[in-house]
């Protein structure tokens, strides 16, 4: 199957907001519960006003907002090209979300877990070097 340079800009754009709206939505919800705290399920009393923090929170919408657009280029980006490229060239936001952790919700990254996001990461280079679609359109 032949691809067109503008398919191949396309997925690019579409899978660099992938890497970037995923992480950064699930960052903005992790910091957001952050600031809620721990959820006691005891008291059905306790729930609803976790749930009004929950609903009120600048982090939490911010975050549902990027995993919306996340989830708008993922459909646009799955109808062109294959899923077993999709899926780990995207997998580069594994990295993203340990530089965003580290940095922007101040956890440790250990080297193991360096290591591992090293590993994924040469993963999407060899699949990054296939072609987005091998597949017949029908």
């Amino acid at each position: 199957m032949k691809s067109s340079p503008g398919l191949h800009l396309k997925t690019f754009i579409l899978i660099v907001l992938l890497v970037i709206f995923s992480p950064l939505g699930n960052v903005l919800l992790s910091k957001g519960m952050k600031n809620v705290g721990a959820v006691s399920m005891s008291a059905p009393g306790e729930l609803i006003s976790v749930f009004m923090q929950v609903f009120t929170s600048g982090f939490i919408w911010l975050g549902i907002g990027c995993l919306l657009l996340f989830f708008v280029a993922y459909l646009l980006v799955l109808s062109w090209a294959d899923y077993s490229y999709v899926q780990p060239a995207s997998s580069i936001s594994y990295g993203v979300v340990a530089v965003l952790g580290h940095f922007f919700l101040h956890e440790q990254v250990t080297p193991t877990r360096w290591a591992g996001i090293l590993v994924i990461c040469l993963g999407v280079f060899v699949v990054g070097h296939t072609p987005p679609r091998t597949t017949e359109h029908n």
